[in-house]
């Protein structure tokens, strides 16, 4: 019997180095899984905040031509035919779809690029360097087109189409923002007060 009790013992001993040999290869799988899923998250999350800069940008540059619109600067349009500084800034004749450009596909105008070179100060400074951390590879490019004007009992609106381009570290990494601004104004005689 007790020979019997002790070939007992022994096979079990083995089933449960087999068992645990077993679970130690399945657990080292999953944390080899969960290690390279981090990887990938971290990636993702690098290109969605990538995504969030180019589009900070590029609103950036929006919002700018429609607070220089609405200063009263766009006296005139221009046929627009190359860069300019924002500081110059410039409205055009007509609106890049209208020149055969398409907004989506950058720079604007190919070898000859068109729009308005937006250098941001203080407080929204935007770093530019061809690399770096936090830096961006170009600054924002907005273009202002010309729509069309009316004046109705005393008051004219002229409306624009305004198109901005924002980059991020790379420019891989762009974002297009287009909107309508309108802008009207205003005159009331008063009469003679005499």
């Amino acid at each position: 019997m007790n020979a019997h009790a002790t070939r007992s013992i022994n096979a079990q001993r083995g089933l449960v180095l087999v068992t645990s040999l077993l679970l130690l290869v399945v657990v080292t799988i999953l944390a080899i899984g969960m290690f390279r899923s981090f990887g990938l998250d971290e990636k993702i999350a690098g290109n969605v905040r990538e995504k969030q800069r180019a589009l900070n940008a590029a609103e950036t540059a929006e919002q700018f031509a429609e607070s220089w619109l609405s200063q009263g600067n766009a006296t005139s349009a221009v046929a627009c035919t190359g860069m300019v500084n924002a500081s110059v800034g410039q409205v055009c004749t007509s609106t890049l779809q209208a020149q055969g450009i398409n907004p989506g596909t950058l720079p604007w105008g190919g070898s000859t690029p068109v729009g308005v070179n937006y250098l941001p100060s203080t407080p929204t400074t935007m770093p530019v360097a061809s690399s770096g951390q936090n830096t961006y590879i170009t600054n924002p490019v907005f273009y202002i087109g010309f729509l069309n004007t009316a004046t109705v009992n005393g008051v004219t609106t002229s409306i624009y189409q305004i198109d901005s381009v924002g980059y991020a570290g790379s420019a891989n990494t762009a974002a297009v923002v287009e909107s309508t601004y309108q802008v009207q104004t205003a005159t009331k005689n008063l009469g003679d007060n005499q």
